[in-house]
C-alpha cells in the first residue's frame, strides 16, 4: 500500500509515463482475454449462458472499453508523457505528480465503469458505454463521463504546460499532432456522451457516430501519427522527408475527418446532404493518409534493411502498412453501394481490428520498446520474447483479417441473394473458429509482451545496461 501511494505521489521525472504504461499493459491483457472469450461465444453460445456478466451483449462493450479507454488511450498518454518533455528539452513533465494522480484516477474510473457495464449499467452508445449511473436528488448522473472528462482536461493542461515551459520553442511536427489530439478529444468526448449531449432518435445516432468515428480520427489517428513522426526518423537515422507534407497531413485530417461519422448510418433516414458530406469527406481522407505514408516511407529510404534487426522499427513499419491498408479500405467501404452491401457484416469487424490492432496498437508497441529502456536506462529483458511478440501479434491479426473479410463477404452474399439465415450462418462457423484461433495467438503474444516488460521494469538486475545508440537499434 505504501509503495502504491508513493507511486501516485511521485514527482520523479518520467514516472507518470512509466505508470501509465504499466496500467495500459494491465488493460491490454484484460481486454484481449475478454475479446477472446467473446469470440468463442460465436461457436459455443451456451458455454457461459448461466453467467449474465459474461453474456455477449455485456462482454463485447467490456472488451471495447478496456482496449480503447484502457490499453490504447493510456498507452498513448504514456508515449505523450515521454515524448513531450524530450521534444521540448525538459527533464520530465510540468507536473509528474499531477500525471501520476491522473493515472490513478483513470484506472479507478475505468475499473468501476467496466464492472458497471458487466452488470448491465451502460450508456448504450458505441465506444461510449461507460456510465456509472448514480441517482442524485432524482437526477441521473453519468459519473464516468464526468470523471473521464476531468482526466482529459487535467491531462491536456499538464501537457500544454510542459510544452509552454520547455526550452525548445519551435514545434516539431509530432507536437502539432499530439497537441491537436489533446485539444480536440475533450470536445469529441463531450459531444459523444449523454452526460453532456442528450438527443432523440436520428439526432442521437448522428451525434453518437460523430463521436464514434472521431475517437479514431481526432484521438487515435492524430496521436499515433504524431508518435510515428518522432519514431521513424529516430529509428532510421534519417531526417524527416518533408515537413511541408506533415503540415498538409495535419490540417487535412482536421478538415476532412470531423464529418465522416455519418457514413456509419447511410441506410438510415438522415438528411441526404449529411450523407453526401460524410461519403465525400471519407474519400478525401486519402489526402492526409497519403501525405503521412509518403513521408514515413520516404524517410525510411536507404534504411529498410535495418528492419530485420530493429524490433521497435519492425513494429513501426508493420503499423505503417496497417495504416495504409486501413485507410485504403475505409474510404472504399464508405461509398454508398459498397456500404449498403457490406454494412453489419463481419467485414466491418475485421476493418475495426485492422485499425485498432494492426495500426494503433503496433504504434504503441513500437514506442514502448524504445521508451521503456530509455526511461529505465537498461535494455529489454529478452529480445527473443520481443520477436515472438511481433510474430504472434502480426500472424494473429493477418489470420483474423482474412477470415473476417471472407466471412463478411459470405454473410453479405447471403443477405443479398435472400438465402435463409439458418442456411448461410452455418457457413460462417469455420471462419469463427479461425477467428478464435487468431485470438489465441494475439493473447499469447500479449502475455509474452507483458512478461518481458514486467521483467524489464521490476527486475532490472537481470537486464543489461542501455548502450548508446543514435537510432535506438540496440534498445531491444
Amino acid at each position: 500500500m505504501g509503495s502504491m501511494l508513493a507511486a501516485i505521489l511521485s514527482d520523479k521525472p518520467f514516472s507518470a509515463s512509466r505508470n501509465f504504461f504499466i496500467s495500459a499493459l494491465f488493460w491490454l491483457l484484460i481486454g484481449t482475454t475478454v475479446g477472446l472469450i467473446a469470440s468463442l461465444q460465436f461457436t459455443a453460445p451456451d458455454a457461459l449462458s448461466g453467467v449474465a456478466q459474461l453474456s455477449f451483449g455485456r462482454i463485447r462493450p467490456v472488451h471495447i472499453n478496456t482496449i480503447l479507454v484502457g490499453w490504447l488511450s493510456m498507452g498513448y498518454v504514456s508515449c505523450y508523457f515521454y515524448l513531450l518533455p524530450v521534444l521540448t528539452k525538459r527533464n520530465g513533465l510540468w507536473s509528474e505528480w499531477l500525471g501520476n494522480l491522473t493515472c490513478a484516477a483513470w484506472n479507478v474510473t475505468l475499473l468501476l465503469g467496466v464492472l458497471a457495464i458487466a452488470n448491465g449499467n451502460t450508456e448504450g452508445r458505441e465506444y461510449a458505454e461507460l456510465a456509472l449511473t448514480l441517482n442524485v436528488f432524482g437526477y441521473e448522473l453519468q459519473l464516468a463521463d464526468w470523471l473521464v472528462l476531468v482526466a482529459l482536461l487535467l491531462l491536456a493542461f499538464n501537457c500544454f504546460m510542459t510544452v509552454a515551459t520547455g526550452q525548445e520553442k519551435k514545434w516539431y511536427v509530432s507536437l502539432w499532432y499530439m497537441m491537436g489530439s489533446l485539444f480536440w478529444f475533450p470536445f469529441v468526448w463531450i459531444i459523444g456522451n449523454r452526460a453532456f449531449v442528450q438527443l432523440d432518435g436520428l439526432n442521437d445516432a448522428i451525434a453518437g457516430w460523430f463521436y464514434g468515428h472521431n475517437i479514431l480520427g481526432m484521438w487515435f489517428t492524430t496521436g499515433g501519427v504524431g508518435i510515428m513522426y518522432y519514431l521513424v526518423p529516430r529509428f532510421s537515422g534519417n531526417p524527416l522527408y518533408s515537413h511541408t507534407l506533415s503540415m498538409i497531413g495535419f490540417w487535412t485530417i482536421a478538415m476532412f475527418y470531423a464529418p465522416t461519422g455519418t457514413h456509419h448510418i447511410l441506410q438510415s433516414p438522415v438528411p441526404e446532404w449529411l450523407k453526401a458530406v460524410a461519403v465525400i469527406a471519407s474519400v478525401f481522407l486519402l489526402v492526409p493518409v497519403l501525405t503521412v505514408l509518403v513521408n514515413f516511407f520516404m524517410t525510411m529510404k536507404g534504411k529498410w534493411g535495418t528492419v530485420s534487426d530493429h524490433i521497435a522499427l519492425r513494429f513501426a513499419v508493420a503499423g505503417g502498412f496497417g495504416y495504409l491498408f486501413t485507410c485504403m479500405q475505409g474510404p472504399f467501404q464508405a461509398t454508398r453501394f459498397i456500404n449498403w452491401y457490406l454494412h453489419f457484416s463481419q467485414w466491418v469487424v475485421g476493418h475495426a481490428h485492422m485499425a485498432l490492432l494492426a495500426t494503433f496498437s503496433f504504434f504503441v508497441f513500437a514506442c514502448s520498446y524504445y521508451m521503456i529502456p530509455r526511461i529505465l536506462k537498461r535494455k529489454m529483458f529478452s529480445r527473443e520474447l520481443a520477436i515472438w511478440h511481433f510474430w504472434l501479434s502480426l500472424l494473429g491479426w493477418i489470420i483474423m483479417m482474412i477470415t473476417l473479410t471472407i466471412a463478411g463477404l459470405v454473410q453479405a452474399a447471403g443477405w443479398h441473394f435472400a438465402v435463409p439465415f439458418d442456411q448461410w450462418v452455418i457457413e460462417l462457423v469455420p471462419y469463427w473458429l479461425l477467428r478464435s484461433f487468431s485470438g489465441v495467438l494475439i493473447v499469447g503474444g500479449q502475455i509474452l509482451y507483458a512478461y518481458n516488460m514486467y521483467k524489464t521494469i521490476f527486475n532490472g538486475d537481470e537486464c543489461e545496461p542501455l548502450p548508446e545508440s543514435k537510432t535506438g537499434a540496440l534498445y531491444v
